[in-house]
């Protein structure tokens, strides 16, 4: 990887509360990024109401730091109003931008608020430039790349992405792909997609933690951090306390400033602050394997440093002023301030002094009270005053001076902004669509001759398929930019051999589907949880969509017909999608090799792990969905096809489930061992 001229990145540090968002600004940040008390993947964070949220973003800005407001959750239909208003309460206190990760949510507010910022969240599962350029076709004008990628995928992205780039530096690491975990939500009713993740990875399977990550931490290799061009550098923590907020800023800031790694003595205070087990740099080296996991131990949290205050009164921002009383003329102050890209000058006016009769004003008075910006968030460098001798003027009146200035100057730092028509689009329907049942296999050798006659579109992993009874191919719900060639082999052969349909779970493999003439349908992995998303994706190019697996009936039925048809009637669901091989770390190669492993839990609940295309791995649910007697609230739901997921079944049970589904029996017999294998 050749090195980039050196762009001083932006350092964007976390803040939970106010007093993490104090810390964050002392420590040295750039801009800081929180969470409303609503629609953020941290619900369990303080958060910040709506006074709280004018107060921070005011102190932001007065600072000349950038507030990013997080509102990176899936939103339902019916919540839309609510969330648009929400965001227009944020519009209007200044906030700098918004991360999102509801597509067809952000696709209205850059309609109805063209001019703030929109930053992709990382649950949006970017991990290659093509949807780096998706999203920025769509209005977004920075992408939070997945925490997976490696160092020369990073590069490609910051070279070629038409947008900003925002990586992970430091923190608390998913061990699923973001946007990619329903394990909290299908298994304990907590959705992690709605920040409320309750964070099975941590837990205990087959007597291991198999799926507890080490945080990550790049100081250690930053010099390349730094040589890759991303625009803003990322630490996570809105969970954590303002000692970490300040400890870990604080320390990146320094990195970044003097353009170097860090040193043995910082990475103790880093470890210091919070780790588990240590750290791991595993992902951007590529060194992918078990000494990545790690809990938090006793050890840990022996290390932890003590609470102290932080303090920001250091951190104002400098004016300079000058102040004319002169005798005829009306008072006048001038606060001006110049940093950054700020050049701003403001002035106030009061009535003129008089003349003196007993005690005139002197300079010394003057500045004992204009001076006064203690309960700001400016301190004055440097003064000058313009005094006529033997003039007087109240005291109230030379306060009030200062007050109309500062007022000024933090009215001309709020961003001018333009507002459009706030009434929410109308959806106008999909067109005609006639749907299809659908359904995945692992392999060929699972898919009975009755399938063909009971299912229109059948699906193989890309990597698997051959020619046979299945007309679809599944695009790998990951595609590293080094990876597009061997797919694009694989695209054509199977394009040859008769595959017409492609399964995409990501908006920047469209294009690469579409290229060898593929008909793309969208997999439930797009989060698709309202008619706003799937009607963007439809006029992206999808054909039709699987809805998110999250949905109940009730918010199926919301959807449009090219998503409500392919809800998933059958199957085990998908919950985690996982670039470290857990299968090789429980069970070793052999296992690996074959392709398959489990994970047992504290209840002796088994979750298949399916290996996927390069050593990724799946992690399946451990209860299978069945809905064949459940025809009428399907249908209420207007759900007459539906979409179905074979893992490990034979050819001969997915024809008991054939048969079940189309004579709409209950879970008995066959189908009951089906369903709990």
């Amino acid at each position: 990887m050749s090195k980039i001229i050196y762009k001083k990145p932006e350092l964007l540090a976390p803040a939970g509360s106010m007093e993490a968002l104090d810390a964050a600004i002392s420590g040295g940040a750039d801009a800081v990024y929180f969470g409303s008390s609503a629609f953020n993947a941290r619900m369990n964070a303080q958060n910040f109401d709506r006074e709280n949220i004018k107060r921070a973003i005011e102190k932001c800005r007065n600072y000349g730091v950038r507030s990013n407001i997080t509102f990176n959750t899936l939103i339902y239909d019916r919540e839309i109003k609510s969330a648009l208003d929400e965001i227009e309460f944020l519009y209007n206190a200044g906030a700098d931008a918004l991360i999102i990760a509801d597509l067809g949510l952000a696709c209205e507010v850059r309609r109805i608020f063209p001019d703030i910022e929109l930053h992709a969240s990382t649950q949006m599962s970017v991990h290659d430039t093509e949807g780096a350029k998706a999203l920025a076709s769509l209005g977004f004008s920075r992408v939070v790349v997945a925490r997976e990628l490696d160092r020369e995928t990073l590069y490609e992205i910051c070279k070629n992405s038409p947008i900003e780039t925002e990586m992970f530096i430091h923190g608390a690491l998913c061990v699923s792909h973001s946007g990619q975990c329903l394990f909290s939500s299908l298994v304990g009713a907590r959705s992690g997609n709605r920040g409320e993740c309750a964070q099975p990875c941590r837990l205990p399977y087959s007597g291991a933690y198999p799926l507890s990550l080490k945080d990550n931490c790049l100081a250690s290799c930053f010099e390349d951090v730094l040589a890759l061009g991303a625009a803003s550098l990322k630490i996570e923590g809105r969970m954590k306390s303002p000692e970490y907020v300040y400890g870990t800023t604080a320390i990146y800031r320094r990195l970044i400033d003097e353009k170097r790694n860090a040193t043995f003595k910082e990475m103790k205070e880093l470890a210091a602050l919070f780790s588990r087990s240590g750290f791991t740099d595993g992902y951007f080296k590529n060194r992918i394997n078990s000494s990545m996991l790690g809990v938090r131990t006793d050890a840990d949290k022996a290390l932890s440093v003590p609470k102290y205050d932080v303090d920001i009164k250091n951190q104002k921002r400098e004016l300079s002023l000058f102040a004319k009383i002169k005798l005829g003329e009306p008072a006048s102050l001038t606060l001006s301030l110049a940093d950054g890209d700020n050049n701003i000058s403001v002035t106030s006016y009061a009535d003129a002094p008089e003349r003196a009769i007993r005690t005139p004003l002197t300079e010394e008075s003057v500045r004992k009270n204009i001076l006064k910006f203690g309960a700001t968030d400016f301190v004055c460098n440097r003064a000058r005053i313009e005094l006529d001798t033997g003039v007087i003027m109240p005291v109230s009146k030379i306060n009030a001076l200062r007050r109309d200035a500062v007022a000024a100057i933090e009215e001309a730092l709020m961003p001018k902004r333009r507002q459009n028509d706030k009434k929410i689009s109308e959806i106008t329907g999909a067109g005609e669509y006639t749907p299809k049942k659908s359904a995945r296999f692992l392999s060929n050798a699972q898919i009975p001759d009755a399938a063909s006659g009971y299912f229109g579109i059948i699906y193989l992993p890309l990597e698997a398929y051959e020619q046979g009874a299945a007309n679809g191919v599944i695009l790998p719900p990951v595609i590293f930019d080094k990876e597009v060639s061997e797919i694009k082999i694989m695209l054509e052969k199977a394009k040859k051999e008769g595959a017409v349909h492609a399964l995409v779970a990501n908006i920047g493999h469209l294009s690469l589907a579409r290229e060898y003439g593929f008909i793309c349908h969208g997999d439930f992995r797009l989060n698709a949880t309202n008619v706003y998303t799937v009607n963007k994706l439809l006029e992206l190019g999808f054909e039709d969509i699987i809805p998110s697996p999250e949905l109940t009936l009730a918010k199926i039925a919301d959807l449009l017909p090219k998503a409500s048809e392919n809800t998933v009637v059958y199957g085990r669901i998908p919950m985690m999608l996982l670039e470290k091989c857990v299968i090789k770390d429980m069970s070793g190669c052999d296992k690996c090799s074959m392709g398959k492993g489990e994970l047992v839990d504290r209840m002796g609940e088994k979750f298949p792990v399916y290996k996927t295309h390069k050593h990724r791995n799946t992690v399946y649910n451990s209860r299978v969905t069945y809905m064949a007697d459940k025809r009428i609230e399907l249908e209420r739901a207007n759900i007459y096809c539906g979409h179905y997921i074979f893992t490990d079944e034979g050819a001969d049970d997915v024809k008991c489930v054939i048969d079940a589904y189309k004579e709409g029996k209950e879970p008995t017999g066959n189908i009951r061992r089906i369903a709990r294998k």
